[in-house]
């Protein structure tokens, strides 16, 4: 999920480890988008990647605001934000406990071709 986030252009995307912190969920994948399309976007590709793996998600919310929309999986919980609204919320230090999950981007045949040819 927040392989998919990045790769649709959410910025400074974070995953943090809340096993041992939270009973609800066992991580935040955090992301911020630049438009509200954008975070539309982003959510019905998480979706429907999950919907390909038969995941469903318990809830949705916030998908028609313009500032943050959230998708629970039950054991990950999605929080995209316009960037005031992640300052304004700040999960990182409200959660500041949790470590941050080490994870990368994919890299594609399409990124590794360009990149050889401006070498």
């Amino acid at each position: 999920m927040a392989r998919i986030a990045a790769d649709d252009k959410c910025n400074e995307v974070v995953v943090l480890d809340l096993h041992g912190l939270s009973t609800v969920t066992d991580y935040f994948v955090i992301g911020t988008g630049t438009s509200d399309r954008q975070l539309r976007s982003v959510v019905d590709h998480i979706r429907m990647s999950a919907k390909e793996k038969k995941i469903r998600p318990i809830g949705l919310d916030g998908y028609d605001s313009p500032n943050w929309v959230l998708i629970d999986f039950g054991g990950v919980v999605v929080h995209l934000f316009s960037p005031s609204f992640r300052e304004l919320y700040d999960l990182e230090l409200l959660w500041g406990d949790a470590p941050k999950v080490r994870w990368q981007r994919r890299v594609t045949k399409k990124k590794i071709t360009a990149e050889k040819e401006s070498s």
